[in-house]
């Protein structure tokens, strides 16, 4: 198997290049630090398997998910995270990628579990994600069910602590029609202040949302 990793922290990404080739047996055929760089490695790699760090310095790495089923589809995606807040285990679950590994709670024996599961065709994901999945489709009223992806972009430029007229400007809308998308989202979050609505914007992860198709990061 022929492995990509892409992670900015270099004491990191050479523990998993040790772990891949000296306790996997599979092949690492490159590294990235950037999103912009792994593009073009992917690319022209064409790589079985991409660790994919999500915290990346030029943007979060789900604009990097994008780029690889465009340019590598058949390459498989492995998320390796710190980040296990609702709304990122969310997306992760809505980028369709074979699996998730959680870097603050997991341990190098996991990652050797993930990539041997990758290698046999299955996929992979932690406990954390699994979790926060059965969460999510036994909760009506799990917020990522209330919300629309107007409203979650929105909420993201809330939790900047942006007022309406920045946001109408970033967002191409009018401060009016802000205020009413705003009043939704606090009737439906049953959250009626701006401090709280930021509060849960970070709380849930929402300053990771990520870019849309063709550009890098948004928010953060």
């Amino acid at each position: 198997m022929r492995v990509v990793i892409v992670e900015d922290h270099i004491m990191f990404r050479e523990a998993i290049h040790k772990i891949c080739e000296q306790e996997c047996g599979v092949t690492v055929v490159g590294s990235a630090t950037t999103g912009q760089e792994a593009a073009k490695l992917i690319g022209d790699a064409r790589p079985d398997v991409v660790l994919l760090d999500l915290n990346l310095p030029d943007g979060d790495g789900f604009w990097v998910i994008e780029r690889i089923k465009g340019a590598s589809p058949k390459t498989k995606i492995l998320v390796l995270s710190s980040h296990c807040d609702d709304y990122t285990l969310y997306r992760v679950a809505r980028s369709e990628v074979q699996g998730f590994v959680d870097k603050s709670t997991q341990t190098a024996a996991s990652l050797r579990e993930a990539l041997a599961a990758l290698c046999r065709g299955q996929t992979y994901f932690s406990a954390a994600y699994l979790e926060a999945k059965e969460n999510r489709r036994t909760d009506p009223l799990a917020f990522m069910k209330l919300l629309t992806d107007r409203e979650f972009e929105m909420l993201a430029l809330i939790g900047e602590g942006l007022t309406n007229a920045e946001i109408g400007r970033r967002m191409q809308l009018t401060p009016k029609t802000i205020e009413t998308h705003r009043s939704n989202i606090m009737r439906k979050l049953d959250l009626h202040s701006t401090p709280k609505l930021i509060h849960f914007a970070l709380e849930s992860g929402l300053l990771q949302v990520p870019a849309k198709r063709g550009q890098q990061k948004v928010y953060c």
